[in-house]
């Protein structure tokens, strides 16, 4: 395990965590912070071991208070704008960011960015109207204000909201169920989503991807069909 610039990672059993880890500022990202998490994703990204990812938050008052407002260093919208960070992030960006969320269900979420005179440019604009319906979408942007864990799994915001003491019991059951799928279909599945979003239907499913083609041709193909007709458990290899 190792903790730089208030981000902590750690590789468990093909599970990465990495850890916000600046409690005493409500997890919120100052610059430096914001730099190793780009390098942890690019960590992650180079380790074909790590199967899932679970990001959280150190502490019990929140996941991330967002951008560290009162940080040296720190751009505003119009120098954001200038010098863009495609792969920038703030809080609930974060959250939108991920394939799947839970929370604790006395958790507010909100993009207050409005209501301070800013926008959420880091991808929350563009990622939340892709997520959501559009009267969901331009009601949490629109209004810059925050709402309540059940709300946001009414709005298709997170998955699932549990108590507090819950939570990382939770945590563990989707990771049962994300590990128990073979690593290189669910590699395939990401790709496929991500690459062919703006294609039209026909177009996205005759796409030849390189995870699709490995998948197809992998041993963990047959070690599932094995599996299936053993009536066992598949030892998934990723490869």
């Amino acid at each position: 395990m190792s903790t730089t610039n208030g981000i902590r990672y750690e590789v468990r059993d093909h599970v990465a965590w990495v850890t916000i880890d600046r409690p005493e500022r409500m997890n919120a990202l100052d610059p430096a912070a914001q730099d190793e998490l780009l390098r942890t994703w690019g960590r992650i990204e180079g380790d074909r071991a790590v199967r899932v990812v679970v990001l959280t938050g150190a502490g019990e008052r929140a996941f991330c208070a967002g951008d560290d407002m009162k940080a040296e260093g720190g751009k505003i919208d119009l120098d954001y704008w200038l010098d863009p960070r495609p792969d920038g992030f703030g809080g609930l960006e974060l959250v939108v960011g991920c394939d799947l969320a839970v929370a604790a269900d006395t958790a507010v979420f909100g993009f207050v960015e409005p209501r301070l005179g800013r926008l959420p440019l880091d991808g929350g604009i563009v990622t939340l109207t892709r997520q959501l319906p559009m009267k969901f979408a331009m009601e949490i942007l629109l209004t810059g204000g925050r709402f309540s864990a059940a709300d946001a799994v009414r709005m298709g915001v997170i998955n699932e909201a549990v108590p507090a003491a819950d939570l990382d019991a939770a945590v563990d059951r989707w990771l049962e169920a994300l590990l128990a799928c073979a690593p290189l279909s669910l590699r395939a599945i990401k790709q496929i989503v991500k690459r062919t979003e703006d294609l039209p239907r026909r177009e996205a499913r005759a796409t030849r991807l390189p995870a699709l083609v490995e998948v197809l041709t992998s041993e963990d193909v047959t070690e599932g069909t094995n599996a299936f007709k053993e009536k066992r458990a598949p030892d998934w290899k990723g490869r």
